[in-house]
């Protein structure tokens, strides 16, 4: 079984122990220690890290197995390592705050099911590299949640349509909502911080006992309280949060998903505005939304993330709304808004993907090949060039919407080509007394002065967007 060592100044922290491949051994083994640094293994005699899922500034996260429950299960340890020596003063005030702040995670966790429960939190103190030294780790064990993250999802598949953000959206205040009400700040929301499981449930992580005892040890709020680029201007300069931070980062995040721009570039700096409606197209009303979350001053946003739960009830009732593509849409699920009718949001729903510069490219080689092709052989039969180009350009005008509805693609846009080619050269009538040799010519020329022009405007549009 392979085992990952927590210490952080490991050189080799994988290890292999082929005893542990035996259930048996594995649930009644006193300890294992790190074959390179010594460090114990089984954390609290019970969790068995077997590989790191991350790491930054102040902590790592591991996935591990539980050998005391029935089917060992998977869970993630969350290790804190304090930044610079800590006196022994340091490390209590750390251990007490550790302790509050994992009674509020269990507390969260176990009354909202869109929060990673807790299962347990403990120190460890083992031997230092030095001798008669001695360190001191802080771990947290909260469920694993099996799935993707947003960012990662937003990689794999591009931007998300807007039915798909409103599901985020939803999903997301409404657990903001209950831990507001808990008086609970998150202060890191983000893509990578919200995670869709297998099933297709929402969840939000990250809630961060390092933050907390980062704050407190440090005396300075702008260390490690939150990411860069999605963070309000009160948090970033240190002030004071509020439940208003919170919408204005989970805005940040949904224009994110809308664009696939990174935050950084949808953010104008001289005129101090988010600038993200240029890349992409979404209903004025949910524009309206978050453009409102993304006010500068805290108190011109909404207040509460019940309020902007109200103004996804009237943008879903909308008709302007209702006229978009159902995109095969599921029975809406409902959230329950105290004071408030409940709220129907959009589950998971298959949209309509974007199409890549590739895709773009190659669609619009296949139409110029297509249309000279059409317009040669319609010339060959009606002999006249007017005829021929208006009846060659409604037929290229089909297929290219065709294109743009996803009904032809991939191999299609060989197949059709390669047949009408086939069809003109062994109907030597339909080639218009050019000769097989000057149609190819001229629909190869066809096809790359289309890729030209396509790439010519979508320069164009580009710059445009980026002036305007």
């Amino acid at each position: 079984m392979e085992v990952y060592c927590t210490r952080p100044q490991c050189p080799r922290p994988q290890n292999h122990f082929p005893d542990l491949d035996n259930t048996a051994t594995l649930r009644t083994a006193q300890q294992k220690f790190c074959t390179t640094c010594g460090m114990p293994l089984i954390l609290a005699g019970r969790y068995i890290p077997t590989k790191q899922l991350g790491r930054g500034g102040f902590g790592a996260a591991f996935l591990a197995r539980d050998r005391y429950t029935p089917v060992m299960r998977q869970c993630v340890v969350k290790q804190f390592l304090p930044a610079g020596n800590l006196t022994a003063a340091q490390l209590k005030i750390a251990l007490n705050l550790f302790e509050r702040e994992a009674t509020v995670l269990e507390e969260i966790g176990n009354q909202n099911d869109q929060i990673p429960d807790l299962f347990a939190y403990f120190p460890v103190i083992v031997e230092g590299s030095s001798p008669g030294e001695q360190e001191q780790f802080f771990y947290l064990v909260q469920e694993y949640i099996d799935g993707f993250n947003l960012e990662e999802e937003l990689e794999q598949r591009g931007s998300f349509s807007e039915s798909e953000v409103v599901e985020v959206l939803g999903e997301i205040l409404k657990v903001l909502d209950f831990v507001h009400n808990k008086d609970i700040i998150h202060r890191d929301i983000k893509p990578s911080n919200i995670m869709r499981d297998r099933n297709g449930r929402l969840y939000l992580l990250d809630f961060g006992a390092v933050k907390q005892i980062t704050k407190s040890l440090t005396g300075t709020a702008s260390t490690g309280i939150y990411s860069q680029g999605f963070a309000p201007p009160e948090q970033i300069s240190g002030g004071q949060v509020f439940p208003s931070s919170d919408l204005y980062a989970l805005a940040v995040t949904i224009i994110t998903l809308l664009t696939h721009k990174d935050a950084s570039e949808l953010f104008d700096g001289f005129t101090n505005q988010w600038q993200w409606q240029n890349h992409t197209n979404v209903s004025p009303y949910l524009a309206k939304i978050l453009n409102k979350m993304l006010q500068s001053a805290a108190n011109k946003r909404f207040q509460s993330a019940a309020q902007v739960l109200a103004g996804l009830q009237t943008l879903i009732n909308s008709p302007s709304h209702s006229k978009q593509p159902p995109l095969n849409q599921p029975a809406p699920t409902q959230i329950n808004n105290p004071g408030n009718n409940p709220i129907q949001v959009p589950r998971k729903t298959s949209s309509v993907q974007q199409f890549s510069t590739i895709e773009i490219l190659v669609g619009a080689g296949f139409s110029g090949f297509q249309g000279g092709l059409i317009a040669i052989a319609l010339y060959g039969l009606v002999k006249s060039q007017i005829v021929a180009l208006f009846i060659s350009g409604a037929i290229l005008s089909i297929l290219i919407y065709a294109q743009t509805k996803r009904w032809l693609e991939r191999f299609d846009l060989l197949i059709i080509p390669t047949i009408t080619f086939a069809i003109i050269y062994f109907f030597p009538t339909l080639q218009a007394s050019l000769g097989i040799q000057t149609v190819v010519v001229l629909s190869v020329a066809a096809g790359l002065v289309s890729i030209a022009l396509t790439s010519l405007f979508r320069l164009i549009y580009r710059l445009l967007s980026e002036i305007l």
